[in-house]
């Protein structure tokens, strides 16, 4: 059992009971993040629960203002309208408030952040925003070869876990498939159709030009988090019957020619990214070997059939409750310690 660090930081994660603020715990835990205190924060129903820790268990305690007062960091894995009724509250005490949801991703007063890309822009700031699961494990392999191609188009095809949905939604296909193996109708609660078994090609609400909210927030996000306000980009999110770790099949248009050898060489050395590319031996990105993984998977690394020269297809994989959601949460508390801000 570990111990905590008394010269550290007061940490708060609200939302503690959930998939993404247990794997919160976990992921401050082993990176050694420096922690003096921390604090298990969740709903009225959720509270009063002993939680395991790396720490021991810790006693998770009903969310309140004054129950973050004093924190250094709050870590916040929420619905969009609990952040939007209380991450700035929060933040005025003092704090910086990291928060999960997509309260305010679109507020151009607040940073949209991923560490491997724009770690400055959260500099200064008390309320800063984590992007969308999809977005940010799209990215980290999308922005090294911007910078050595110029992106002008990206079509992309993101294939999501069920974990997308939260513990409620992983509970969904492991009790559905139960059901189906013993001959029975699976249920369909937490998604539009029984996913057991099934592609669903819904997430989140229709928009008017057909696109789900969804889709949309990976055009958005993307082209926030990069700094590249006119990027032409598009995608389809489809839900699989997987546990978590999303893919994503990736078509690019660059500006500057790029080789299939350029390209992997590129993100071979790229933060974040793990190239795995060698079809001959059948070595690729899978859920499976991305699952519990802190870097992205990234291969099937080709020359694009549409777009010749300047076009490259991809295949990605990378678990969406760790970078899609709390590792990068906590990269960006990171990257706001004193010590790195000093470097």
């Amino acid at each position: 059992m570990s111990s905590f660090d008394p010269s550290g930081q007061v940490v708060a994660v609200i939302g503690a009971t959930g998939a993404v603020g247990t794997e919160m715990v976990n992921v401050l835990h082993d990176r050694g993040y420096p922690v003096r205190e921390l604090r298990l924060l969740a709903s009225a129903r959720s509270a009063d629960r002993r939680l395991p820790t790396p720490w021991g268990e810790i006693a998770a305690r009903p969310f309140s203002l004054e129950a973050t007062a004093g924190c250094d960091v709050v870590l916040m894995a929420v619905s969009g309208d609990f952040s939007k009724e209380w991450a700035q509250r929060v933040a005025a005490q003092g704090s910086v408030v990291i928060d999960n949801s997509s309260a305010w991703r679109y507020d151009p007063a607040v940073p949209l952040v991923v560490p491997e890309i724009n770690p400055e822009a959260a500099r200064g700031h008390r309320l800063i925003a984590n992007p969308n699961c999809t977005t940010a494990v799209l990215v980290v392999a999308l922005w090294p070869l911007h910078k050595a191609f110029g992106l002008r188009r990206v079509i992309v095809s993101s294939y999501q876990a069920t974990s997308g949905a939260g513990a409620e939604g992983m509970e969904e296909l492991m009790e559905g498939t139960r059901t189906v193996l013993a001959g029975g109708r699976p249920a369909s609660k937490v998604f539009q159709y029984p996913i057991p078994f099934n592609v669903i090609p819904h997430i989140d609400a229709f928009q008017d030009n057909g696109y789900t909210k969804e889709e949309m927030k990976v055009v958005w996000e993307s082209r926030k988090i990069m700094g590249l306000p006119d990027l032409s980009a598009s995608c389809t999110a489809v839900r699989i019957p997987t546990m978590r770790v999303h893919c994503e099949a990736v078509t690019i248009e660059f500006d500057r020619p790029a080789s299939p050898d350029a390209a992997r060489a590129v993100l071979a050395g790229a933060p974040g990214v793990k190239l795995v590319d060698d079809p001959a031996n059948r070595l690729y990105p899978l859920p499976m070997t991305a699952t519990g993984k802190y870097d992205v998977e990234v291969g099937r690394i080709r020359q694009s059939l549409v777009f010749g020269e300047r076009g490259i297809d991809l295949f990605l994989a990378g678990d969406q409750l760790l970078k899609g959601a709390a590792l990068n949460a906590v990269q960006i508390a990171e990257a706001l310690l004193p010590a790195r801000q000093a470097a």
